[in-house]
């Protein structure tokens, strides 16, 4: 989630974890699920969470729990996960335009009732979720900032699991995937100093190999393609 920057006794600026938000201008039906869909799936920040939380969907939708993935991209991940996890409520944060409207002809296609879509900083939805509220947390291909003076900007950090401690129940899943070595290295560490958060891989297998209930996405297959290794961590929240 990077960190905070202060400036003087101006009040506290975060800084992005992300790049830029727009990309290709959209199509007048693009325009169209931007400005008639997405208000309808939007998560309302200005009011006090559904308790449960799962109340988010409607109560005839059967919900049991609810999964959060922060900067979903193309989409491909949330969508599979949706579909084939109906009992599932998911939660998508990306602020990047192009990744917004690929979920939302998504959703349209497959008429998807248990999506909840924030189309900004993943960070104002960690401070309005509810203690022990996730199972399950999904962070696939983060921004990798590899230039050392924008390391301060990587999502993944002791910060971000401290967030993440409060909002995840006891034994909930975090799955973290990325290509970079030196961000898999810095995961590891951020790990290392959170009490909330362990990691159970007994051999390399566990975190080289994607499980089945894992999609891939088009920023594996590009990392693929490009000869990198990718990494599949899986942690589990400490009760």
């Amino acid at each position: 989630m990077g960190e905070t920057k202060h400036l003087g006794d101006v009040a506290p600026v975060e800084l992005r974890s992300f790049g830029r938000r727009r990309g290709r201008t959209l199509s007048p039906r693009q325009q169209s699920l931007m400005h008639e869909l997405l208000p309808q799936l939007q998560l309302d920040l200005s009011a006090p969470p559904a308790a449960p939380l799962s109340e988010l969907f409607g109560t005839a939708t059967g919900i049991r729990e609810v999964w959060l993935e922060i900067g979903f991209g193309g989409s491909e991940h949330m969508i599979w996960q949706a579909r084939n996890n109906p009992a599932v409520g998911i939660i998508g944060c990306e602020p990047f335009e192009d990744g917004v409207v690929k979920a939302l002809t998504a959703i349209e296609e497959h008429n998807l009732k248990n999506v909840r879509l924030h189309a900004d900083d993943a960070r104002d939805v960690l401070r309005w979720l509810p203690p022990a509220s996730l199972e399950r947390t999904f962070i696939l291909f983060p921004d990798p900032w590899p230039k050392r003076r924008h390391h301060k900007r990587r999502l993944v950090s002791p910060a971000l699991f401290a967030e993440l401690a409060r909002v995840m129940a006891p034994g909930a899943e975090l799955r973290i995937g990325t290509d970079i070595g030196d961000y898999a290295r810095s995961t590891l560490i951020a790990l290392q100093s959170s009490p909330d958060f362990s990691w159970s891989a007994k051999t390399p297998a566990d975190w080289r190999l994607r499980p089945a209930d894992w999609p891939g996405t088009r920023y594996e297959a590009k990392a693929l393609r490009e000869g990198r290794r990718c990494y599949f961590f899986r942690f589990a929240r400490n009760p």
